[in-house]
């Protein structure tokens, strides 16, 4: 609606700014398509700044939205990426400012895929089927190797050739397959599927060339991330070149770079096992010589020890020491026997002393009758009794007189 204003009654600044609000409030919300030339993503600020550019009209249009709102595509809308944003124009009244407070914001194109394969991305990794405890070691030697491969490409010749050059013995049970198109996903999972059930295949190799992003799409299927998640044989993804990243990666056990870093890694080089069988050969040649040699100067060093040198001269110290001792044992004993010697005559000599034999052989005599009892006392007999008279050197029989 037009205003009547003049050069004498002019609207001032802010009743236009409240004036343009107003009508651009009314406005619904709209799809708008453009090309992100400037975003701003302050750490712990909860919107985001982006510049919308349309490049056929080189104009431009501020564009704002939640955290939550650009989170959904952060980790595939980056400066210079085209998206098309559901958003509500807006006035900021004190700058005079347009602006669009988006919704929703959607990648155009290639965009749109990866955004696709980045939601399925977080679906699988949140039922864990990437989580790196679910990863099995390659053996060191496989008995059979299993490949998944287009129909004579550079990638199967790259893995035989580099195989065989490394590993001349090694074999292969190969699966050809189609790599792109609408019957890839199908072949190649029952590929890995056929060689997962054959027992003597040890490990699974699924490669592929270089290719865009459309190209390598069946490798990011989910049906193929899940049949591989399954397996119970080590699966190795060589898809692409060392940018390519699809889903196949992250669920195989192991990722290559490229077919040949698959046979690589796969297989071990003759060459450089022989070359690490020579240097542990060797090594451990050290290691005993090291060992002996240690053990030799360790028995050189007891052996110069004295009491090897001469064994018996312990033997000969004990020897004399037991020799000592003897004599010293003798020597005591000898003193021990002269002394009870001496105090065996002593006391001898003062028995005799006191013996009543000693006193008869001076001349005394002890009369007994006839039951043996001593006569101590005149009284004690009667007379003509007959006696007994015990001497020095016998006995002889007495009569008491009257």
């Amino acid at each position: 609606m037009a205003l009547n204003t003049s050069a004498d009654a002019p609207l001032p600044v802010g009743e236009v700014s409240r004036l343009i609000g107003g009508w651009i409030e009314r406005l619904g919300a709209v799809w708008v398509e453009g090309q992100i030339t400037q975003l701003s993503r302050r750490p712990g600020a909860g919107v985001v700044f982006l510049t919308l550019r349309d490049p056929s009209y080189d104009i431009s249009v501020s564009v704002t939205c939640f955290r939550q709102v650009f989170d959904a595509v952060a980790d595939v809308v980056a400066e210079g990426a085209r998206v098309v944003v559901h958003a509500k124009p807006e006035w900021y009244a004190p700058r005079g400012q347009l602006s669009l407070r988006a919704v929703e914001i959607r990648p155009v194109g290639i965009g749109e895929l990866l955004a696709r394969l980045e939601q399925l991305k977080r679906t699988l990794g949140a039922e864990g089927l990437f989580a790196p405890e679910r990863k099995r070691p390659l053996p060191f030697l496989p008995h059979r190797v299993g490949l998944v491969v287009g129909r004579a490409s550079a990638a199967e010749r790259d893995v035989l050739e580099n195989a065989r050059r490394r590993w001349p013995a090694v074999r292969f049970e190969v699966r050809n397959v189609a790599v792109q198109g609408v019957h890839a996903v199908s072949q190649v999972v029952q590929a890995v599927k056929e060689l997962d059930g054959l027992p003597d295949v040890d490990v699974i190799i699924v490669a592929r060339g270089g290719g865009s992003v459309e190209d390598l799409l069946p490798f990011s299927d989910e049906q193929l991330v899940r049949a591989v998640s399954e397996c119970r044989t080590p699966v190795v993804s060589a898809i692409g070149h060392e940018p390519d990243s699809p889903l196949l990666d992250l669920v195989a056990d192991l990722r290559a770079s490229t077919p040949t870093d698959a046979a690589k890694k796969v297989v071990p080089d003759v060459g450089e096992e022989l070359e690490r069988v020579r240097h542990l050969r060797d090594r451990a040649l050290r290691t005993v010589q090291a060992v002996l040699d240690r053990e030799e100067r360790g028995l050189a060093h007891a052996l110069a020890r004295p009491v090897m040198e001469h064994p018996q001269r312990m033997v000969e110290e004990r020897e004399a020491e037991v020799d000592a001792l003897v004599a010293r044992s003798r020597r005591v004993l000898g003193h021990l026997l002269d002394r009870a010697d001496s105090e065996l005559s002593h006391t001898r000599a003062r028995v005799l002393s006191l013996s009543p034999v000693a006193t008869m052989e001076r001349g005394y005599a002890v009369l007994q009758r006839t039951d043996g009892a001593v006569v101590s006392s005149p009284d004690d007999v009667a007379a003509g009794e007959e006696l007994r008279a015990r001497v020095f050197e016998g006995e002889f029989a007495v009569r008491v007189s009257e």
